[in-house]
């Protein structure tokens, strides 16, 4: 058992800004009202907010928030790269491969003989824009549990790109659109797409061009990409087209011939929410470890306890009871569920 005199309970407290470490003086993922100092996890908008004083994250996350909110959005950052670390007051932190997007990780922190890891967002399945998750024992996991129900169980990405492509073969004069989330989502389909010989020009709306930029000054190569305002919109028939998810059943989808609407998520397993969006071609496409790729890191990392930030909590905590494995909801609010802008 891991003394009470040293728990992590003592040191890692939910403030109404989310963790926060006492012996290290930081947040973690802090929302809210702005904190003194916050260790990011990733880039999505429900981890990594602006106006914090100082932001301790890899490089790729500290550019990828520049861009998002303007190379003003902290007094200061601090990058550390995988694999590195920062002393904070009592507390050695460190950072590892989360592989949920470019530049997320996983935070260690050492302290008292004790070592806890907060996953953030993560996944196990290979992503050719990120690092692969590393596992890093621990005595504590503080993991997400976004599909933390049995239910789900993600398909291989290869094969939701060949829907993808084959419903292209078969109409080849409709215009596909598909929703996808701009930071992480777009550019993995893109380089799916790639390696499944898809080498045409994809086409792009507007608000997925600044962060497609930067993946490619930061090494991951797209292809080539090109804005839809380029482009004569009722000439894209038979064209690749992708969108943020709140587009694809708006007007400017309209503008496009004989749409079919597509959606990457791995919310389109559950098929009343393709049907609610209207998603004629859902592709099952996340960026969160499925139900036993959760069951499967735990037991990896070889913890004593767990803690479940956000998500699917209870179903994971029972299942984690019924293995002997301590286990308990933080209730942490402000993140969203896959794929909300």
């Amino acid at each position: 058992m891991i003394s009470e005199q040293i728990h992590p309970n003592k040191w890692l407290k939910v403030t109404p800004q989310g963790l926060y470490c006492t012996r290290g003086d930081f947040h973690i993922d802090a929302s809210g009202d702005p904190v003194s100092t916050d260790v990011v996890t990733h880039g999505h908008a429900d981890h990594a907010r602006s106006g914090h004083g100082r932001v301790i994250a890899t490089p790729e996350t500290i550019e990828i928030m520049k861009t998002r909110y303007g190379a003003d959005c902290a007094r200061e950052f601090v990058p550390i790269p995988y694999g590195g670390n920062i002393r904070l007051g009592e507390v050695e932190v460190g950072f590892e491969p989360a592989g949920h997007i470019l530049g997320s990780a996983q935070i260690v922190m050492d302290y008292a003989g004790q070592r806890v890891v907060c996953s953030g967002d993560y996944k196990r399945r290979t992503d050719p824009t990120c690092q692969p998750f590393t596992v890093v024992e621990c005595d504590v996991f503080i993991t997400e549990a976004t599909f933390g129900l049995p239910v789900f169980c993600h398909p291989d990405i290869k094969l939701e790109v060949a829907k993808l492509v084959e419903s292209m073969r078969l109409f080849p004069q409709r215009c596909h659109v598909v929703g996808v989330y701009s930071l992480g989502k777009c550019q993995r389909l893109i380089m799916e797409l790639r390696a499944a010989g898809f080498n045409r020009t994809i086409f792009l709306h507007g608000a997925l061009l600044k962060l497609c930029e930067l993946y490619q000054r930061l090494g991951v190569d797209l292809g080539e990409i090109k804005l839809v305002t380029e482009s004569d919109k009722p000439k894209l028939g038979g064209e690749l087209v992708l969108c943020p998810p709140s587009a694809i059943n708006d007007r400017w989808a309209r503008k496009m011939p004989d749409v079919v609407t597509s959606m990457a998520s791995g919310w389109m397993q559950i098929r009343a929410r393709a049907k609610q969006k209207l998603v004629e071609l859902p592709l099952v496409v996340s960026d969160h470890s499925d139900w036993d790729e959760l069951l499967q890191t735990i037991d990896d990392v070889r913890c004593r306890e767990v803690w479940v930030t956000h998500g699917r909590e209870e179903a994971l905590i029972h299942a984690l009871g019924k293995k002997g494995i301590k286990a308990r909801a933080l209730s942490l609010v402000g993140y969203e569920e896959e794929d909300n802008e």
